[in-house]
């Protein structure tokens, strides 16, 4: 196996810092054992919410099954929702393009890697609990961490070398099979791994070493993503070689095909609904961690005499954390509202039934399944009129955008690339702003269809097809 590790994209690594990160690999292997022997075979399991795509998902089983003759992998991890959602995005496209995709989720398995995977989500989610209460930590840890310390071309070594416990997860994989990965340890592994076909999908706007995967075609959906890869520029401090052009594509932003196949109508439905005077449909999608949840706090208060007066409609999707909404209750005398609990087949009747009629009122959204938790939002997107959402990877959905304060540093340029395409607001980093913006969107019809035209505009061009290019390089179908 290549050390990939001690040189980058021609770019020597310091020894102390390789040394650091095979201390980190003996750290795991330690803590979770040594399985690079191991015999895993691939099986596969239905994901029920996904089965109108014919997703097949990878787990272990006795013996490794026969694949489809034209098949995809989108090799993913759960890390909240985002990375979920592009993988949907992935395989949606795959669908489209007339291949099987197959889920493998490398943080869902029994095995070395999978753990380490876990450990280091763990971390993360810590980390992003402790940002939300602590103004210092987030000043003088986190936000830094989040927008220079993963920037750094160092913090990919380590990185590099905990990816080589995740071969053995590949053993049963042809290496020449079509792989998306939407997380950089997917990427890295599978490449560690001697798959030949790996599409690195970046899933940021802001450049960071912690996203290089080198042996994989590095996508991008910005051309400001593009300029900072194939400079590696910031990536430390002295000028670096950069991602050749073979190994780096600007492709567009991943997009659901669902999404994107009645676009235009959607829109024109859109604007409609604006110019009726009926009710704005507005839909907030909620996280576990308590990230931003002050914020959101404020603004569902704010729409809620909006609802009362009928000129809003609140859908609230608190994905798989029924805790969040508890928490929304006793935080807010809430109005009467409908609730779709565990309730996905109840959900789907209720989105069939939005268009061609009005809505008013506030729905709750939670379902315990997290594929059902992710795709709600998906569900109901093409029927609502505004997503309020931090800048993340529902930044570069063809949906008007009203943006919320970002988490991580690496999050801000999100909105940044949304604004300046004119698809969503410039982030709101207070409550005051956010307010504000719910009130501009309510009582500025014009704003409002700008937006929608923007999004036509953009769809015309291209600019949201980039889960297709992605297949498309991934299978060796790219013009």
């Amino acid at each position: 196996m290549e050390d990939k590790s001690r040189v980058i994209f021609g770019n020597q690594i310091p020894e102390k810092v390789v040394r650091s990160a095979e201390k980190a690999k003996a750290g795991y292997l330690k803590k979770f054992g040594d399985d690079s022997g191991a015999d895993y075979r691939l099986a596969t399991a239905p994901i029920d919410a996904l089965d109108f795509l014919g997703v097949k998902n990878f787990v272990f089983g006795d013996a490794t099954e026969p694949l489809a003759e034209k098949l995809l992998v989108v090799g993913n991890i759960r890390m909240g929702f985002g990375h979920y959602r592009i993988s949907i995005a992935m395989a949606s496209c795959a669908h489209a393009l007339g291949y099987t995709p197959y889920w493998l989720d490398l943080a869902s398995f029994d095995a070395t890697g999978s753990k380490m995977i876990r450990a280091q989500n763990d971390l993360y989610s810590l980390a992003s609990r402790i940002s939300q209460k602590s103004k210092l930590f987030n000043h003088f840890i986190w936000e830094p961490l989040n927008s220079e310390g993963f920037r750094k071309i160092t913090y990919n070594a380590k990185d590099q070398k905990n990816s080589e416990l995740l071969v053995p997860i590949f053993a049963s994989l042809p290496k020449d099979v079509p792989y998306i990965a939407t997380h950089v340890w997917p990427a890295q592994g599978a490449i560690h791994a001697g798959l030949t076909h790996v599409v690195n999908a970046i899933p940021d706007n802001w450049p960071m070493g912690l996203h290089l995967s080198e042996g994989a075609i590095h996508t991008v959906q910005t051309p400001f993503a593009y300029y900072g890869y194939k400079t590696l520029r910031g990536f430390d401090k002295k000028p670096l070689s950069g991602i050749p052009e073979k190994e780096l594509k600007m492709v567009g932003r991943y997009v659901d095909h669902e999404l994107l196949v009645h676009l235009a109508e959607d829109n024109e439905k859109r604007r409609e609904r604006a110019l009726s005077g009926a009710p704005m449909r507005f839909l907030m999608t909620v996280g576990g961690a308590g990230a931003g949840y002050k914020q959101f706090l404020s603004m569902v208060r704010h729409l809620l005499p909006y609802i009362k007066e009928e000129k809003a409609t609140l859908f609230l999707n608190f994905g798989d954390h029924r805790d969040a909404f508890e928490r929304l209750q006793k935080d807010l005398e809430l109005p009467e509202l409908k609730t779709y609990f565990n309730d996905y087949k109840g959900l789907k009747e209720l989105v069939s039934s939005l268009r061609g009629r009005d809505h008013s009122g506030l729905v709750a959204i939670y379902n315990k399944d997290i594929f059902e938790a992710v795709y709600s939002t998906n569900l109901l997107m093409p029927e609502c009129d505004i997503l309020i959402t931090k800048p993340s990877e529902l930044a570069y959905y063809p949906i008007p955008k009203l943006f919320m304060r970002h988490i991580g540093g690496h999050e801000v340029y999100g909105a940044v690339c949304s604004a300046e395409a004119g698809d969503g607001s410039p982030e709101c980093d207070t409550e005051e702003k956010a307010n504000e913006a719910i009130d501009r969107f309510l009582a500025d019809k014009e704003l409002f269809c700008h937006l929608c035209d923007r999004i036509d505009e953009l769809h015309k061009s291209g600019a949201y097809n980039g889960g297709y290019e992605c297949v498309k390089l991934a299978a060796g179908d790219a013009e």
